[in-house]
């Protein structure tokens, strides 16, 4: 089957991360685009070759040549169109976070369970060649039995690995928009992946503080965490830092060494095992660097495999941030 793409937002993250992958994947066609600035959304499909845009979403979810929604948004609206598109009878793929709270995140699972239609989430790590090594080597226990995770991400208030991140008044920070601040739009990659790493965290303490009182938003998070199996975890997010104490380093130990990697940098993995010299590996990422996801979202719609991130993994991810984030 052909799947035909229509893409609600087509801002920034369209450009290169998603959107020309959709035409680079067998049975997988961008056929329309919708921004509410008519200009922007004509000028987008013209420079991709997209050959309808709207300015109006009604008109594109209801457009019957599309048969696939990308909601591509801000996280204020994720709900709202989910449930526009499943009314509709259309599949949704929806950008990440999934929505501003879990409470958001279960009323777009239940309306698309209401319409018999999936649900995706651009949670694209778990397509990517280096966490899946990552997760192949905990599988085979490379490093040995794993006994705690590390997440540490501290930038300066102007974090340079943020969209739009010259401008402290974007609506990464607008809590009422974002649903938090940088930590909800930084921390829901890693804490997903830790999901796909090691399964669901069932629980997590922690509190978040507006330390600098720049924006709306908390821009410092301390947490920790459980899985299911026991393995603990931590997390510090601190987005007020000097410009020389800057880190971004997620590291698992094991009882014969440890894995550090990266989630905004390169794309490499370290492994340090007890013994060796370390040796950093590292992987080919694709331009379009949701490519592979949307690739599985495609094959699930014709019957031909599974994508790996759908509601019901992406709406983990918003209560364990919320469990951390939401205790002062």
């Amino acid at each position: 089957m052909q799947i035909n793409w229509g893409i609600i937002g087509v801002g920034d993250v369209c450009e290169v991360k998603s959107g020309p992958a959709f035409n680079k994947i067998n049975d997988s066609r961008l056929v329309a685009v919708m921004r509410r600035s008519a200009s922007l959304a004509k000028n987008y499909a013209e420079r991709h070759g997209v050959p309808k845009w709207y300015d109006d979403a009604d008109a594109l979810i209801n457009d019957p040549e599309v048969n696939a929604i990308y909601i591509a948004t801000p996280p204020n609206v994720h709900l709202y169109y989910t449930q526009k598109a499943a009314a509709a009878g259309k599949p949704v793929y929806v950008e990440k976070p999934m929505a501003r709270t879990y409470v958001e995140c279960e009323a777009m699972i239940a309306a698309c369970q209401q319409a018999n239609v999936p649900l995706f989430v651009a949670y694209y790590r778990r397509a990517l060649e280096n966490f899946k090594a990552i997760k192949n080597w905990i599988e085979d226990s490379t490093i040995g039995d794993i006994r705690f995770v590390d997440i540490q991400v501290h930038k300066p208030i102007r974090p340079d690995i943020v969209g739009a991140s010259q401008n402290l008044a974007n609506w990464r920070t607008d809590p009422e928009v974002a649903g938090g601040g940088y930590f909800h739009d930084l921390a829901c990659h890693q804490l997903d992946i830790m999901d796909f790493l090691f399964g669901p965290v069932t629980r997590a303490s922690g509190y978040s503080l507006n330390q600098a009182g720049v924006y709306p938003a908390d821009d410092i998070v301390i947490g920790q965490f459980q899985f299911a199996s026991g393995l603990p975890g931590q997390g510090s997010w601190c987005f007020s830092t000097s410009q020389n104490a800057q880190k971004e380093i997620t590291t698992i130990y094991g009882s014969r060494g440890s894995m550090s990697f990266p989630f905004f940098g390169d794309h490499s993995v370290t492994l340090h095992l007890d013994g060796q010299e370390p040796v950093k590996h590292f992987f080919d990422i694709p331009q379009n660097i949701q490519h592979p996801l949307i690739q599985t979202i495609v094959d699930e719609l014709n019957g031909r495999g599974k994508c790996p991130s759908n509601g019901e993994s992406g709406a983990k991810t918003n209560q364990v941030m919320e469990w951390m984030a939401n205790i002062k």
